[in-house]
């Protein structure tokens, strides 16, 4: 298993090429529909892939939360996938896929690991309505191999945020809204959980966001904005004064959107903050390169918070 996941961080460079690689799995059989469904994973949240180890059954823990594994001396929690979507499948899990990212650290048991395989953002799809319903917005983004299997990418912050059951209310009560009024930024993010904490951080500041899916969404409405400003003569400045972007997202990436924005005179003077919860070095000094004028880690709105009234005032 160690050789699919060797120079995660040397794949960095796809990324900014609106690529990524995934690491493709099943959670077996699905006792109901008789199929094994495909889902992924992006490599750069994948540290490891394992046989499952001895798991410390814990208390209290959430239904789908199998207990804790011993990593070199770390405790990690251990999801069950297959029981926290609801699938019954035909054999117990085997494999242990050891997710890392924003600094935490999680098991998630699936039934097979299949292989990674190198995509274009371009070919990952919002998912359809209808999906996102039965899978109650678990999947981020869908595209079809060439075998004619449907690969669903998951949303693992979702699954933490749902698993772990942590308030994270008081992360917001210390935060006060900015002395500048009338402030206005757009957000790309396409998970459900990162777009709801990012609104509630501008809640707090008292600042207007607009909101979006993924980069082509937000090109697409930035576009609107410029538009706006060339018929009124005023600069787009006057219109939205930042942007908020995630790195991983279908169909344009947060990378290509930097540079879209960066190399436009028409957004000249609009910052770009890079928000995401990949943080390893490699991805921050590609996020410098592409022109972002901050790299801020998901899930610390304080911290957010600072750089927004840094920039905004």
């Amino acid at each position: 298993m160690s050789d699919l996941l060797r120079r995660i961080d040397a794949r960095t460079k796809l990324a900014g090429a609106n690529k990524l690689e995934i690491l493709l799995f099943t959670l077996g059989t699905d006792l109901n529909t008789r199929r094994k469904e495909t889902f992924g994973i992006n490599v750069f949240k994948v540290r490891e892939v394992m046989r499952i180890p001895e798991i410390t059954r814990a208390p209290e823990m959430p239904p789908a939360v199998e207990g804790m594994v011993s990593l070199r001396g770390v405790l990690v929690p251990v999801v069950d996938l297959a029981k926290y979507i609801g699938i019954s499948t035909d054999t117990p899990p085997a494999i242990m896929i050891v997710t890392e990212y924003n600094g935490h650290t999680q098991g998630f048991l699936v039934g097979e690991v299949d292989t990674i395989l190198r995509l274009d953002w371009s070919e990952m799809r919002v998912p359809p309505g209808m999906l996102t319903a039965r899978m109650g917005g678990l999947v981020t983004a869908v595209t079809e191999l060439k075998d004619k299997r449907l690969v669903m990418m998951l949303d693992v912050e979702k699954i933490l945020s749902e698993t772990t059951n942590f308030d994270d209310s008081h992360l917001f009560t210390s935060l006060e809204p900015l002395a500048k009024t009338n402030r206005t930024i757009l957000y790309a993010d396409d998970s459900t959980v990162a777009r709801n904490q990012i609104s509630r951080t501008l809640e707090a500041l008292g600042v207007h966001g607009i909101a979006t899916i993924n980069g082509r969404q937000a090109w697409e409405e930035l576009q609107k904005i410029a538009a706006q400003s060339e018929v009124s003569g005023r600069p787009v400045k006057d219109y939205i004064q930042l942007v908020l972007t995630d790195v991983e997202m279908p169909e344009m990436d947060g990378y290509v959107l930097t540079k879209h924005i960066k190399t436009d005179p028409r957004f000249a003077g609009v910052p770009v903050i890079m928000h995401s919860s990949l943080s390893s070095d490699a991805n921050r000094s590609l996020g410098i390169s592409v022109g972002v004028d901050e790299y801020v880690p998901k899930f610390e709105p304080t911290r957010l918070a600072e750089v927004l009234s840094r920039l905004l005032t």
